[in-house]
């Protein structure tokens, strides 16, 4: 029924505004406004619609991973562009911020909602 359908996720904030300068400017994707919700233009075709939603509450989890081929350098762009990344009591990082302990290298950020956002290094 859905197998020709072109799906697309989403995702609720609490500041459209905050949203879309953190998306458009620190991130550098190419997002646009539409009826007071963003649609977040990744790579691949794969539209991301984010939301306002006033009671909004973070996520547990992480809603966006973002492959990268070099995780080094794509965790210093970010933390040159003021992002800092989240550490977590299970889960033993570096002095960077990036989970070396098995599976993909990554690393966790979040947007101005609380959202958890990833960058991951599969190879």
């Amino acid at each position: 029924m859905f197998g020709t359908t072109k799906a697309f996720s989403g995702f609720s904030v609490n500041d459209i505004d905050a949203a879309k300068a953190f998306y458009a400017d620190t991130l550098g994707l190419r997002v646009s406004e539409e009826n007071g919700m963003l649609i977040l233009h990744i790579a691949g075709d794969r539209d991301t619609l984010v939301y306002p939603k006033p009671d909004h509450t973070p996520a547990t989890f992480t809603v966006l991973n973002f492959p990268v081929d070099d995780i080094e350098a794509a965790v210093d762009e970010l933390a040159k562009r003021g992002v800092p990344f989240e550490r977590y009591d299970h889960l033993k990082t570096d002095d960077k911020g990036i989970f070396r302990g098995g599976g993909p290298l990554i690393a966790w950020f979040t947007d101005p909602a609380g959202n958890v956002l990833s960058v991951l290094q599969e190879s």
